[in-house]
């Protein structure tokens, strides 16, 4: 069995880990925000559109990586302290609150991720005749970036949530433990 101390940091440390991952991508979010393809950077010869390449592109995909190291790191931690309470504790549950933080993470998630991943898929280069879709050259609608960064903290901020609800259940099942041991 696991002291208290060696639990809790193996609890904290990925989390150290995965906020600052969450707080990259939220910051390259803004960035992309700032640097996305505008109206005016659109060329127009009478039938067909240009559109350059934005840092936009870059910028998101490095969001993309961030999140995604930021959802890994902190589930992965989230189901070892759960797993692990399982074999320590049969009777161990989830509590409904690390459950619901939980679901909030991944609804969040996978909303971040397809905005991301669209908005950053237009600010690629679309050439004459070649467009985003069908031809046609698309713009980021402004704000799809900074929407993407609110759900970029809100994933972030609901698994590390979950991680501690977890956490704080634990030491209370442990300290049960050592009264029962006790009386």
């Amino acid at each position: 069995m696991e002291s208290p101390a060696t639990c809790k940091f193996s609890v904290i440390f990925p989390i150290i880990i995965s906020l600052p991952f969450g707080l990259v991508s939220f910051t390259l979010c803004i960035a992309s925000e700032i640097m996305r393809n505008k109206t005016k950077d659109l060329r127009w010869n009478g039938k067909l559109c240009y559109l350059p390449s934005s840092q936009a592109f870059g910028l998101g995909i490095a969001a993309l990586v961030c999140l995604f190291l930021a959802q890994i790191i902190g589930n992965c931690t989230l189901f070892k302290n759960s797993c692990s309470r399982r074999k320590i504790n049969a009777q161990y549950k989830m509590p409904v609150i690390a459950k619901l933080l939980l679901l909030i993470s991944w609804l969040s998630f996978g909303i971040a991720i397809i905005l991301l991943i669209t908005a950053t898929s237009m600010n690629r280069k679309q050439p004459y005749g070649v467009g985003w879709l069908n031809g046609e050259c698309y713009l980021v609608k402004g704000g799809t970036y900074a929407g993407s960064a609110i759900l970029v903290l809100a994933t972030v901020g609901s698994v590390i949530g979950s991680t501690l609800s977890t956490l704080k259940t634990n030491q209370a099942d442990q300290g049960r433990k050592i009264h029962a041991q006790m009386g």
